[in-house]
């Protein structure tokens, strides 16, 4: 099975910043795969997905996405990943519909086409009956549901999705968790970060941890909780390796 992600001494360090973000991180995601990118706050997560969405650069290192320079070939890595921040980014004050209908139209998709995606997701989503709602009106579980399907719409090879179920409901957790697990099962590459290390366990075939900017286990979640002594669940082989200190 060939890589998804590959990531190799990544290097970044913001002006000002009194930590560095990255240092010399080493990463590799299967293709085909759900895999869980876990850390701490300050970690490193998002600037690594930053890097690999080529919204950052970094300062040494490669990083690949299916084979693409995240720096040289960044057109083409758009055009196969669908990206799903932890941040609502839709516009508040226009309906789903309109919200979806403008994001389609930047990736030019046809509108005949677009629009039957857009129902498609919306019905699949639970969001059919509030479709001309303005967002927000929407609940938060209805905001990250229609959070997921911006990110959805070009069909792409590789969704990477940053907290997507924090702040909902029972409901949507389970809808949205169940929608990854299908969309997977189409051959599609899932990259999420969460701090609900229950869920992580529960759909990740590959976890990796990293700490301080640094990778420090990766493997099966269930391997992880075999080879951390004392471990019962992924919860606390988190703690074993980036400890119980309160971060910022």
């Amino acid at each position: 099975m060939s890589n998804a992600i590959e990531i190799d001494q990544l290097r970044k360090h913001y002006p000002g910043a009194e930590n560095t973000a990255l240092q010399g991180l080493n990463l590799r995601f299967k293709k085909g795969i759900i895999a869980g990118l876990l850390g701490p706050n300050g970690a490193g997560k998002t600037t690594t997905i930053s890097i690999l969405c080529g919204l950052v650069h970094q300062d040494q290192g490669t990083a690949r996405v299916f084979g693409l320079d995240s720096r040289q070939d960044i057109i083409e890595i758009k055009k196969k990943i669908g990206i799903v921040p932890q941040q609502i980014a839709l516009y508040p004050q226009l309906s789903a519909q309109e919200n979806l209908e403008y994001i389609g139209r930047l990736y030019r998709i046809p509108l005949r086409v677009l629009r039957m995606r857009i129902a498609f997701l919306l019905e699949r989503f639970g969001l059919t009956a509030n479709a001309h709602k303005r967002i927000h009106q929407y609940s938060g579980g209805m905001k990250r549901r229609a959070n997921i399907i911006a990110g959805l719409l070009h069909e792409p090879e590789m969704l990477v999705l940053d907290e997507p179920t924090a702040g909902v409901d029972v409901q949507s957790r389970t809808m949205i968790l169940d929608f990854l697990k299908l969309y997977n099962e189409e051959g599609k590459t899932i990259i999420y970060t969460s701090h609900l290390l229950e869920e992580a366990e529960r759909i990740c075939s590959d976890v990796a941890i990293i700490d301080e900017g640094r990778l420090i286990a990766q493997d099966s979640p269930g391997n992880l909780v075999r080879q951390a002594e004392g471990c019962n669940n992924l919860e606390e082989v988190f703690l074993y390796y980036t400890g119980r200190t309160v971060r910022e």
